[in-house]
């Protein structure tokens, strides 16, 4: 399906209103393994910060994956300490196991993560999410590769860091800067949709959710930050490397094979309210012309080197038969996956079938002009040949181009209308039911504005002019009652809890 014409599933973006209500805007999760000394005090600095910086209203949950020492008695103490700190504990290890499970079970309209040995100073989070916010990015990182971040660390990781942003840039085209960065957010809207076309569940996790996300045309919005390298950090430099390279190579492979339904994470064309009454928008043309260019150049020299091989051994109009055929096989899939975005299995034969046709057309030109060409001389020279082919080629080429994307490849909107595949009437929706994770097949529901963004009660330690402070503890509201605030948190995917977990 093509996913530059797609309607997708998400809504347009809109800012959040501001309001009062009992649910935090902004869950920060910490995910830990064995940190029971540096939890505490990354926990009670986070607090002091968002309490006197952040104005919306605001939770951390610890995600402890697996801890084996002290941990879960720690992260249960804070909590019971601090009424904005919740905990909960997963039995396996796993980093993107326990943001997928925490993120996908939370309230929080905004979600973040970030490391416990607070590397990244905290004054870039309100930077962080403000952009998820108002409503202009769906997903913020933080990026310590920026020309204005300052970053304190040694040569090794430095280097490691730079090679492994080259090698995402370079097989996956990913053009944010900084995957590793334990920095980051995202909208729950877009959360619920993504996170199940996420597989990874360990340090590959945030790099498989940018590249998903950034191939859908989601936005992605980098901070710079000041980043101060943990000399203890327990993480297995090797061994995540490796993981890593292999999380590469899946997710290469299944975008190379279309495997990916990005169209369920598309945004519509304009989030401005003026752009969604556009109707009849252009949808890629000078886009669609540059890799025609493309592949049709590649695909001349392609038929050129048929021709001259088939002409070793049979008539001119036999070479160009066989060459013409062969390169109009490759071109027509070339160009269903490169020039109009097509992705998937569904409808190829069909493809093919009307490209044959388009082939046919060409080769009615080519075979003419040869006729032509023998008709004015009866021993033309083989550079003689291959210039009246070429310049046949080129009027057959324009008229392809017009065909396929006319008639083999159209644009066509509307529900039950294909768009290069054949679009089913109707679409599949991830839904995120923690209880019961599944997809579902159906129409989707229509948006539900949010409702106003809660804001943290106003904070006065020192009562003036005889004024009475009054402060409400999390889920306690204005009027004296009380709601749930209780997190009830599951696995997202079945096999979430299967042993084996590497990390």
């Amino acid at each position: 399906m093509r996913t530059d014409s797609s309607p997708g599933t998400l809504p347009a973006r809109e800012h959040l209103p501001a309001g009062n209500a009992g649910t935090p805007v902004l869950d920060v999760v910490i995910p830990v393994y064995n940190e029971e000394k540096d939890l505490g005090p990354c926990v009670r600095r986070l607090h002091e910060h968002l309490k006197h910086t952040f104005p919306y209203a605001y939770r951390i949950t610890i995600a402890d994956n697996a801890s084996t020492d002290t941990t879960p008695q720690v992260a249960k103490q804070l909590e019971a300490e601090i009424a904005e700190v919740k905990s909960f504990r997963l039995e396996q290890k796993g980093r993107g196991r326990a943001l997928r499970t925490v993120w996908s079970a939370s309230d929080a309209p905004i979600l973040a993560y970030m490391d416990v040995d607070l590397s990244t100073d905290l004054n870039a989070l309100l930077p962080l999410v403000a952009p998820l916010i108002s409503g202009h990015s769906d997903l913020a990182i933080g990026s310590r590769l920026a020309r204005s971040s300052r970053v304190v660390r040694g040569a090794k990781r430095e280097f490691i860091s730079r090679s492994y942003n080259l090698i995402l840039r370079g097989s996956l085209q990913a053009r944010f800067s900084d995957a590793q960065c334990g920095f980051k957010a995202i909208r729950r809207d877009v959360a619920q949709v993504l996170l199940p076309m996420v597989e990874d569940t360990g340090w590959f996790f945030d790099t498989e959710m940018l590249v998903i996300a950034e191939r859908a045309g989601l936005r992605i919005h980098e901070v710079p930050v000041d980043w101060v390298d943990d000399p203890n950090s327990t993480v297995h430099i090797v061994k995540t490397a490796t993981e890593d390279l292999k999380g590469v190579w899946r997710v290469g492979k299944a975008l190379a094979t279309g495997s990916l339904p990005l169209d369920r994470v598309a945004r519509p064309f304009g989030d401005d309210p003026r752009d969604r009454d556009i109707q009849d928008v252009p949808k890629g043309l000078a886009r669609q012309l540059v890799g025609f260019c493309v592949v049709g150049g590649l695909s001349t020299l392609f038929y050129l080197v048929l021709y001259s091989l088939f002409r070793e051994f049979s008539g001119s109009q036999t070479a160009n038969a066989l060459a013409l055929l062969v390169s109009a096989v490759a071109n027509t899939a070339a160009n269903r996956r490169l020039t109009f975005g097509v992705r998937g299995r569904g409808g190829a034969v069909r493809h093919q079938a009307q490209g044959l046709v388009v082939f046919g057309i060409g080769l009615a030109l080519t075979s003419g002009s040869l006729a032509a060409l023998n008709a004015a001389t009866s021993d033309p020279s083989h550079s003689t040949e291959l210039a009246v082919l070429i310049a046949a080629n080129l009027a057959a080429t324009v008229l392809r181009f017009l065909l396929f994307r006319a008639w083999v490849f159209p644009d066509r909107d509307g529900a039950g209308s294909g768009t290069g595949t054949d679009r089913q009437e109707s679409m599949v929706v991830a839904t995120h039911n923690p209880a019961s994770p599944a997809y579902r097949t159906g129409t989707p529901a229509p948006y539900q504005p949010q409702g106003p963004l809660p804001q943290r009660p106003t904070h006065q330690p020192y009562p003036q002019n005889g004024t009475t402070t009054t402060q409400f503890r999390a889920g306690e509201a204005a009027d004296g009652t009380w709601r749930d605030s209780t997190m009830q948190l599951q696995p997202v995917r079945p096999h979430d809890t299967e042993p084996g977990e590497p990390r």
